[in-house]
């Protein structure tokens, strides 16, 4: 950890990007597993019709990611629930905090 302002900024950022990496990790893997569990079948019809990219469906807005979602990527979801950054992020300080108290 580094002191003074420009300190704790850098810090922030570094804390940030290393967030943003480990979310990405996240991602990637919830979309793969999606993936193979529905067979490829991860948009509905008016997705494909749209080009719509399947992996955005997992960030970002809730009912987007549902209007363009196959039936079977929206089963998939209700026992691998969709985690946004927001989502992970909130988890992710929290387990920095307590590991740093701790």
């Amino acid at each position: 950890m580094t002191f003074g302002r420009s300190g704790l900024i850098s810090d922030a950022f570094d804390a940030r990007r290393q967030c943003r990496a480990e979310f990405d990790d996240v991602l990637y893997a919830a979309y793969d597993a999606a993936e193979e569990a529905c067979r490829g079948a991860l948009l509905n019809a008016e997705g494909r019709a749209r080009n719509i990219d399947a992996l955005s469906l997992f960030m970002g807005n809730t009912a987007r990611a549902h209007r363009y979602a196959s039936e079977e990527l929206r089963e998939w979801w209700e026992t691998h629930p969709r985690v946004t950054f927001a989502m992970f992020e909130r988890q992710w300080a929290d387990q920095r905090a307590w590991e740093m108290a701790g």
